[in-house]
């Protein structure tokens, strides 16, 4: 997993509350075994018209927020089935965070174990964020996880909690593997010193 520090990306606002994760990634996608790729169906029912092609108004299709990194969305996001799915989407699609009010428990879980931060804010900071980006082209937020803090260019800053152990993880890019991994001595020690010879039946 990719350690999370500081990190400077250009936001895209989804206006949204009660975002599901069969909105950020619908179920004909979910037939994949693999995280990539999945980056193409994020979103795919408000992105595309009926017919398969683009719709120019949704968010992620205009041309001012290509290459975004950064989504801020409302209270909820996240909501609805445990698909870890959702989270590969997000990532595959090139997104480092998610910035809310609130999110769905299992999703906020699945974001820390695949190196997403979805970050807490007040409703009126998130309401700041919003009006940032109509305002400005392009516009930016830097995230600093070892300061807990979101900041832009024209000296706005907001301050974001997280659990020590989840920051130490993502700041040091540690997933559930990487975690077990750590303890790899130990464990074969315990395996040599347990281990009961087959026998046939």
């Amino acid at each position: 997993m990719q350690p999370f520090k500081n990190f400077t990306g250009i936001v895209a606002p989804l206006d949204r509350s009660n975002v599901d994760t069969d909105q950020i990634i619908p179920k004909q996608f979910l037939k994949a075994i693999v995280r990539s790729g999945l980056g193409k169906g994020l979103f795919f029912d408000w992105r595309r018209h009926l017919d398969g092609t683009p719709d120019p108004d949704f968010v992620l299709n205009k041309p001012r927020y290509q290459g975004a990194s950064i989504l801020v969305a409302r209270a909820n996001f996240g909501s609805g089935s445990s698909r870890e799915h959702a989270v590969w989407a997000l990532a595959d699609a090139g997104f480092r965070a998610v910035i809310g009010t609130s999110y769905a428990d299992i999703f906020h879980n699945n974001s820390y174990k695949n190196g997403l931060l979805p970050v807490t804010l007040k409703p009126a900071e998130v309401d700041a964020i919003f009006r940032a980006t109509a305002k400005y082209e392009a516009y930016q937020l830097t995230i600093n996880l070892e300061a807990q803090t979101v900041s832009d260019d024209f000296g706005w800053s907001a301050r974001f909690e997280i659990d020590p152990f989840v920051k130490k993880c993502l700041l040091e890019g540690l997933d559930d593997i990487a975690l077990t991994l750590a303890h790899e001595k130990a464990i074969t020690a315990y395996e040599a010193a347990h281990h009961v010879p087959y026998r046939q039946p």
